[in-house]
């Protein structure tokens, strides 16, 4: 019996990628049980094609962001990814090769970050390619780290360098030198979800996310959460060598590099005696980590400095969805 076009699509490109638990997705719904003693985690983000990425990106590359992002908020509550669904809506028209490609990508990240599907859904669209993945994790009872949590006096931290997204889409877009395969584009069509620093923080950061939206705007998130304010220094601020230089060469970059988003970097709060214990788990998970500024008591107002410590204005915070 031949099989629908929908349901030859799902064998051939996604029944391959069903783990345990899917029911090699011929089921209406999938079965699983929890590693045993461990909560769930549960997180969901969209993509839509000339929003989140751009329409001529690769296909391998645009699976593997979806799945990236939405690992990024696993790791900012400190959770290991377990598995995940999928909905997909595509045009009609899409080339075979297309899926093929889309597909590929994801298998590799599962493999890389130990992690499968266990089902969702396609249809067709006559607008813009559009994506939704939630993603399941577990942590230990009790043990989240959340957006609440951060106290006065305590230390602002980052994973990895900040801005290399947005200047990677300015490249993209041409209103920025740089090359389509160079480290710029290529944080922006791939982050780097710290799912290994996530879980090494779990016992020492008192509050956590990601940094999808813009490090200021976001730090502004967890400063609403916790009840607090926060000033960082824009000199302390990590940045690549790509986009440091590009900093020198264009000094009012850094507005952008501060509220650009698209960095999928860890943002969070800790004491200051937990400071050389947090270098030490950051190195162990391949990853740097850096002290920005500190949390302050008052208004939940983030506040960035140049090196003379006067206020440096931004003229936004960060990407708003609406």
């Amino acid at each position: 019996m031949t099989l629908p076009p929908e349901f030859a699509l799902i064998a051939r490109h996604f029944r391959p990628l069903a783990g345990p638990g899917a029911l090699e997705l011929s089921d209406d719904a999938a079965v699983m049980t929890p590693p045993p003693g461990r909560e769930l985690v549960l997180a969901a983000d969209a993509m839509v094609a000339g929003v989140h990425f751009l329409p001529d990106d690769p296909s391998e590359t645009i699976g593997r962001k979806l799945l990236r992002t939405n690992l990024s908020d696993l790791a900012s509550m400190g959770a290991a990814p377990l598995a995940y669904l999928l909905t997909a809506s595509l045009p009609r028209d899409l080339p075979p090769d297309w899926l093929a490609g889309f597909s590929a990508g994801l298998a590799q990240d599962q493999a890389e970050f130990g992690i499968s599907l266990l089902g969702g859904d396609t249809t067709s669209t006559p607008g813009p390619m559009s994506f939704s993945l939630t993603i399941l994790g577990h942590v230990a009872p009790g043990q989240a780290l959340r957006r609440v949590g951060a106290m006065p006096g305590q230390d602002i931290w980052v994973s990895g360098t900040i801005g290399d997204g947005t200047l990677g889409l300015a490249v993209l877009l041409g209103e920025l030198p740089g090359e389509a395969g160079g480290h710029l584009a290529t944080r922006y069509r791939l982050p780097r979800p710290r799912v290994a620093l996530g879980q090494a923080l779990v016992g020492l950061a008192t509050a956590a996310m990601d940094v999808s939206d813009g490090l200021v705007q976001d730090l502004g998130h967890l400063c609403r959460a916790s009840g607090c304010g926060a000033e960082i220094e824009a000199a302390r601020v990590p940045l690549s060598a790509e986009a440091a230089a590009l900093l020198a060469a264009r000094p009012e970059l850094l507005p952008r590099i501060l509220t650009g988003g698209d960095d999928y970097e860890l943002l969070f709060a800790a004491p200051p005696e937990a400071a050389a214990e947090i270098t030490a788990r950051a190195a162990a998970s391949g990853v740097a980590a850096t002290r920005i500024g500190r949390f302050l008591p008052g208004e939940a107002v983030v506040t960035v400095r140049d090196a003379r410590g006067g206020a440096i204005p931004l003229g936004r915070e960060g990407w708003s969805h609406f």
